[in-house]
């Protein structure tokens, strides 16, 4: 995948996101205009207003994460750690949050495309923690059993990254990318119950 290819990726992923964020929240607000209106509530309208607010969050999360926007642009740790939380909200993986500075939104972008490659060897759920080392991303995750592709993992370590991805596995591809326009190497060690990476 060549440099402008890339560029063109992160511009349609913002792209998808803005177009949508505006009538998720419209369907949000809906919803919150018929609960003060006294209508019945009932099981149907609480999974409506759940799915909604997890759409919500997996677009704000993914604009970040797969979009495109100002590098030097600053996001604060309560905003960064809530957009991680919401994404991973009702799923089975737990997130420990342990950085307490702002980040640069391309820093972010690092860190939020790295817990993707988390949870995508984590399906039956684990803890994940985030932290910076020596201005770099160290990411911990333990889990019963991981289920992490050799392909997807040792293609990290590329500058190009795998050489074949999925839709469900485009992240693999899109970390290495951005770490190396960012000069960053990408350390992963795999064990039976545990994860790690620095970016």
């Amino acid at each position: 995948m060549s440099e402008p290819s890339h560029d063109l990726a992160g511009l349609i992923g913002s792209r998808i996101c803005h177009d949508l964020v505006s009538p998720i929240g419209a369907i949000g607000n809906g919803l919150e205009l018929l609960s003060l209106a006294a209508r019945p509530d009932g099981p149907e309208m609480a999974l409506i207003s759940e799915s909604c607010a997890s759409a919500q969050a997996r677009i704000r999360f993914y604009r970040l994460a797969f979009g495109t926007g100002p590098g030097e642009q600053r996001i604060g740790v309560p905003e960064a750690r809530a957009l991680a939380e919401g994404y991973l909200h009702g799923g089975r993986l737990a997130l420990d949050w342990a950085t307490g500075s702002d980040l640069s939104r391309q820093e972010l972008q690092l860190g939020y495309l790295a817990l993707l490659c988390f949870e995508s060897a984590m399906p039956l759920g684990g803890t994940v923690r985030m932290g910076r080392a020596e201005d770099r991303w160290r990411l911990d995750g333990t889990a019963p059993r991981l289920r992490a592709d050799p392909v997807l993992w040792d293609g990290l370590a590329t500058p190009q990254g795998p050489g074949c991805v999925t839709p469900a596995s485009v992240q693999f591809a899109l970390l290495a990318l951005h770490a190396n326009g960012a000069q960053r190497a990408i350390d992963v060690e795999i064990t039976a119950e545990r994860l790690c990476m620095r970016v």
